[in-house]
Formats: C-alpha cells, structure tokens, sequence
C-alpha cells in the first residue's frame, strides 16, 4: 500500500464545506433513489456474500451509503474531509456502518479483506487517479466487485460539446480560487441562471418527443433546484478536476488488477464496474 496520502488539501477542504452547505437532506427521497439507480445500474448486487462487508471511497454527505448500507453486513465509510461528521448524522440509523477519517492511499483497512467497493465522483479530484484506483483495488479480495463513477472527458460527444466545456472550465478555473461565501453565491447563480433554464429545456424538449441526448444539462431536466445547487458548487467550486476518457478508465481499471470490465450505456458518464483478478493481491 502507497504511503503517499494522494490527496490535494484545498479539494478536500472544499469538499468539506460543500457537503456541510448540501447535507442532502432537501434532495427528495424518490430523486435520491433515481440518481442512485443510476450510478448502481451495473452493479452485481447477485454476487455479493451474504452479510458482506465493503466500502464506501470518499463517501461525503453519505447519501449513497445510505441506500447501500441496508443491502449489506458492514459498510465501511471513508472520507477525509470534515464531511465525515454530516455522514455520521445522515447514517446515524445504520448500526452497520463504521467511519474513517482517512485517504484512498491510507484508508487503514486490510488488503484483500473487502468483499466490494464503490468510489462515486471521487478519484478525478485526487491527484493520482489511477494509484487511487490501485488502491481501491488492493482492499478488495480476489473477485470482489469495485464500481466507479469518473468524470468522462467527453468522448463520446460532438465537438461543439467540448467547446462548450472548455468554455465553462475557464470559468472554473476562475471560480475555484474564490473563498467559500462568495463561491457559493457564483456557483447558485449559475445553477439559477444556466443549470435551470437548459435543463427545464431539455425537459420541454423531452415533452415534445424531441431526442434530448445531446441537450447540454439534459441529464438534469427531471432534477430538483437543490440537486442543481449542489452539482454546480461541486463542478464549478472544486480545485482539481481531472476527466479520463473510456479508453483511459479501462486502462487504468486493468492495470490496478481489475478484469470483466463493464461501463453503463446511460448517464451519468463514466460508470464503470471490474472485478478484482483471481490471485491478484493474495499473498
């Protein structure tokens, strides 16, 4: 295990305040379910042992451990972030769960003792993405599922598409280095004045029996303002964002030891799930 924490403090401290500003309690509990329905499409909840014991890699608010949590025998939830103490709240119920205060490269859980592992919209933002991945893969055993969800670099859109990202990045850029209060004022203005109008777009457009695949936001438009405050303070608010194409997670998921590797067909893109090589990591 790499002794590197393979972490950058002022992304952890953003996340820190972000997840204390949107604990998700006002995300209503049916889009909650939806969005978690999305990111766990693929995985194998079948393969699973019974009483299994996982985790859950940069968990935040714990607003997905807490639909995993009831499936499972223990969940192991690890953050380094002060957002640890909102998922102690939003898991007070779950007897189940264990918290760690802790980085992907030191997380303090035994190699090879993990029957699954999920990392949603975590590893882009640490320095190292595919030692992230390692290390994810390390706490697994032999042919325990990891599931990821990794910014994608677009590759699968249109050229116009990534302008248009390049657009809004330089705008991040700017956004980021502002202190928390006023960054949280920016990023509301622009879930207000572009996250709302082309999302409720896409939704029109969706109404009409338009195709919306290509609608910029499109993935938004059944959303509540709430999940478009959150998701503009974590795009436009966050220092270190990094994107990896299809090609780029598979090579990286393959190289930390994972095999059968599977990536969703739907959004939110890239959702990948791998599981850990038979023999890999067994000493």
């Amino acid at each position: 295990m790499s002794t590197s924490p393979n972490l950058d403090p002022r992304t952890v401290a953003s996340f820190g305040d972000e997840w204390h500003r949107f604990d998700q309690q006002g995300m209503a509990p049916g889009e909650a379910e939806r969005v978690f329905g999305d990111y766990f499409a693929i995985f194998p909840w079948e393969q699973l042992p019974p009483n299994a014991e996982g985790f859950d890699m940069g968990c935040g608010s714990g607003r997905w451990a807490r639909f995993v949590a009831p499936r499972v025998g223990r969940l192991h939830c690890i953050d380094p972030s002060s957002a640890l103490a909102v998922a102690r709240q939003t898991l007070a119920n779950q007897s189940n769960v264990q918290f760690h205060q802790a980085s992907v490269a030191a997380s303090g859980l035994p190699p090879n003792s993990q029957d699954f592992g999920y990392s949603l919209g975590v590893l882009h933002h640490v320095p190292d993405t595919a030692a992230a991945i390692r290390s994810c893969a390390e706490l697994l055993k032999p042919g325990a599922p990891l599931l990821l969800y990794l910014y994608y670099a677009f590759d699968n859109r249109p050229r116009w598409f990534r302008l248009l990202w390049h657009l809004s990045n330089a705008a991040r850029l700017l956004i980021r280095r502002l202190p928390p209060r006023p960054k949280q004022l920016v990023t509301d203005l622009i879930a207000l004045t572009i996250y709302w109008p082309l999302s409720r777009l896409a939704s029109l457009a969706e109404a009409a029996a338009l195709p919306v695949a290509s609608f910029p936001l499109s993935y938004y438009r059944h959303c509540s303002f709430y999940t478009l405050r959150t998701d503009a303070r974590d795009r436009f608010g966050t220092p270190l964002e990094q994107r990896f194409s299809r090609a780029q997670i598979r090579q990286m998921c393959s190289a930390a030891g994972l095999v059968d590797l599977r990536f969703s067909t739907r959004a939110p893109y890239w959702c990948v799930v791998g599981v850990k090589a038979k023999g890999a990591g067994a000493e």
